[in-house]
């Protein structure tokens, strides 16, 4: 397969959500009511589709699933019952809306799910839709109802707050009682946010004196303007009161929304529960998915350049994109609501309890086109802006440089926060870009090189072989094994390297596949020193499938990520599950998290094959020297000697799930978190500037002026002062320091 299609080895960009998601985020429904249950026993088969896709659909990712997946395996009674409790899980992970006798009623399809697939015939996604929509009714009625009235928050009890920990309700009665314990705790949390902001401004006012001028209304920071004083109101009863009103709103929103999805949702849903038996990272990519997924990888967009979310009923502007259509408009501005889109030649469509996905749609569009927004602003006035569509460039996404002075040297930083690019002509490449980089930090002789691939979650994998190509000589880079058993080497065939000089690799648990590829096989050449915690451990490939070209139409199926091959390092080790281990390890900042490939469903084992020849790099250091310095500097860092203080007071509070819901209990809680974290503070924005920051070729800065009343761009500014405070990438600069000089 790999001769006609793009190798992706990256995590997947398709999120599925976590079983702490808000209940309101569970799969969308299709309309009808409940029927009667249905008999036991197989499913009658086949059915008409509510979309008349879900029959090559299904039968398609049926089909490459069994006979192109690197697993090679039929989706069998076992792979169906694994499916199905998958499915629960993405219907109702939190276990608030379906009943037990719900989910009794669908496990009649548990054993048949993959027979189901191959007829082109989801019953259970119609038939679990159908169920969750009539469930939505239900909830929606409670949910009002409950918020309604006064909260009694005297009561010694508790809600379990982990899904896993509960079984679903047996009646309506207990799931009524579920829903009153959970929005308890919501509202609890949120008369607590208004309570602290309150307790903030006021401490703030005492340390600062009275103020000469009048109208003040008590803000501070802009950071900390999230919730006007002049709008929290004054006694706890209101205080509880607008707490319930919010949540009633903004649980209206969503629910309105639920009732209003795209015909191949079922079936996405399905699907998806589906492939994610065979291994986390083969996904379904529904059209909308698809494009999303491209934007990822590119960087770029055709639209105005807004980011936006739901709220309430409508949809809220949450921030422009500088340099792009809407910054330059200067109309369009953060907590702006829009009501309406009409485009070009077309009719005005209402948005109101419409899904983001489809306004989103609607917005995007090619470069040159006029879309016409209608927009509530935060005041309460109408108006409608004509935006004209623009290339959006995501500068974010792309590598950047710069240089670090510190003790009178100088040394080259990189991030690169993916492995973007992709297949077509003109496309902008992660490895081309840090050809250029690199060319940048030669030229000002700089002492050594900090290349950090946290977070970074992979990419394109001829990328990923490429670039490390820029710090090697010729030879092997990494090897991939498919479902046959077929082997392959992929290798660096340019001799030379683009630098040459000391290296550092900075990693985290979020640095996967590709960063896995580039990081293993420069610690197998011995070219770098890899720095902070062992990463994510992905060592699959996966390929994108168009399904209209499988199956032969043009109906907009979408594509199939498929798990193909994995991926060997040069030593021969796979990096599936065990991920590669840093030479010198730093402090976790996120260690309380249960993170990692070895933590998700069906991944993939770990293998090993031979070695591949190779040549190790000439530069030499001493591991355990340069580990022993760097320790000893740890313990006494500011920041980095209290992380495993904050990672065990994080951790026992993500461990207890059972939350109080009387006040005094809960604030108690509330208050000894709080005393534990201040005291092993790890907040960066608190530090004392280590490195002195300068930018190479700082693409952030846009070439234009906003428009009026945008804010001016200061991405640049908070980038280099972040950097600046970075502990982890001081200490990689202090380990570069410890290599030249050995």
């Amino acid at each position: 397969m790999r001769r006609c299609l793009l190798l992706i080895v990256a995590i997947a960009c398709s999120a599925k959500a976590p079983n702490g998601a808000p209940p309101a985020e569970a799969p969308h429904a299709v309309p009808a009511a409940i029927n009667d249950p249905p008999p036991a026993g197989p499913p009658a088969l086949p059915a008409t589709p509510a979309d008349p896709r879900e029959i090559a659909l299904s039968k398609a990712v049926a089909h490459l699933l069994e006979e192109d997946h690197l697993l090679h395996k039929p989706i069998d009674a076992t792979i169906s019952r694994e499916a199905f409790a998958a499915y629960m899980d993405r219907l109702d992970g939190e276990k608030v809306f379906l009943l037990k006798s719900d989910r009794e009623a669908l496990a009649r399809h548990a054993d048949h799910i993959g027979d189901e697939m191959r007829a082109g015939s989801l019953e259970l996604a119609h038939e679990g839709e159908r169920i969750f929509l009539a469930r939505i009714d239900v909830v929606d009625k409670l949910v009002q109802e409950l918020l309604a009235q006064p909260m009694n928050h005297d009561d010694e009890e508790f809600v379990e707050t982990d899904p896993k920990k509960v079984e679903p309700a047996a009646t309506e009665d207990e799931l009524r009682d579920r829903w009153r314990k959970r929005l308890e705790l919501q509202v609890l949390e949120r008369v607590g946010q208004m309570e602290d902001r309150l307790d903030k401004v006021a401490k703030l006012k005492a340390k600062a004196g009275p103020k000469p001028k009048s109208g003040d209304t008590g803000s501070d920071t802009e950071e900390d303007r999230t919730m006007p004083v002049a709008e929290i109101p004054a006694t706890p009863e209101e205080r509880e009161a607008k707490a319930r009103t919010e949540l009633a709103k903004q649980y209206a929103g969503r629910f309105a929304r639920l009732r209003h999805p795209e015909p191949i949702d079922a079936a996405s849903d399905l699907v998806n529960a589906v492939t994610s038996t065979f291994d986390p990272h083969t996904d379904y990519l529904p059209p909308a998915d698809k494009q999303n997924f491209d934007i990822h990888m590119s960087g770029s967009l055709e639209g105005i350049g807004a980011s936006l979310r739901e709220r309430d009923h409508y949809i809220e502007v949450v921030d422009l994109v500088p340099g792009g259509a809407a910054w330059r408009h200067g109309g369009l501005g953060p907590g702006d609501l829009i009501t309406a889109v009409q485009n070009e030649g077309k009719d005005v469509v209402d948005v109101v309890d419409m899904r983001l996905d489809d306004v989103v749609q609607m917005i995007r569009g090619p470069k040159g086109t006029i879309v016409h927004l209608h927009v509530q602003k935060p005041d309460g006035h109408e108006e409608t802006l004509a935006i004209t569509r623009d290339v959006i460039v995501i500068e974010e996404a792309y590598a950047r440089a710069a240089l670090l002075a510190r003790k009178g040297k100088t040394y080259g930083y990189i991030h690169l926060p993916e492995f973007y690019g992709g297949p077509n002509p003109g496309a902008r490449m992660a490895s081309q870009d840090i050809h250029r980089l690199l060319g940048e930090l030669r030229a000002r002789k700089v002492n050594g090189i900090v290349l950090d691939i946290r977070e970074n979650g992979g990419g394109y994998l001829q990328d990923a072989v490429k670039l490390t190509g820029e710090f090697i000589d010729e030879g092997p880079v990494v090897q991939v094994r498919n479902n046959e058993g077929e082997q392959e080497v992929l290798s660096d065939k340019q001799a030379g390297a683009d630098f040459d000089g000391p290296m550092i690799v900075l990693v985290d648990r979020f640095s996967a596949s590709a960063s896995e590829i580039l990081a293993g096989a420069l610690q197998d050449y011995h070219r770098a020193v890899i720095v902070g915690q062992q990463t994510h451990g992905k060592g699959t490939v996966q390929t994108l499938v168009d399904l209209d070209h499988v199956v032969g139409s043009k109906d907009d199926l979408g594509d199939l990520k498929l798990t193909i091959e994995q991926f060997f390092r040069v030593s021969g080790s796979s990096t599936q599950l065990e991920g590669v281990k840093p030479d010198i390890t730093l402090p976790d900042r996120v260690g309380y998290l249960d993170l990692g490939e070895g933590k998700l469903d069906h991944a993939i084992a770990w293998s090993k094959i031979d070695e591949a020849k190779h040549v190790d790099w000439k530069g030499t250091w001493n591991i355990g020297k340069l580990a022993e310095l760097s320790a000893a500097r740890v313990a006494k860092d500011p920041l980095l000697s209290k992380i495993a203080s904050s990672n065990k007071v994080l951790r026992a509070e993500r461990e207890d799930t059972r939350m109080p819901l009387a006040k005094t209990a809960w604030e108690k809680r509330h208050h000894d978190l709080d005393t534990a974290l201040e005291a092993t503070s790890t907040d960066t924005k608190k530090l004392s500037p280590e490195l002195a920051v300068t930018t190479i070729d700082d693409a952030a800065t846009p070439t234009v002026a906003p428009g009026p009343g945008v804010k001016v761009d200061d991405r640049a500014t908070r980038w280099r002062d972040g950097l600046a405070r970075d502990p982890w990438v001081a200490e990689c600069v202090a380990i570069l320091g410890d290599m030249a000089a050995r």
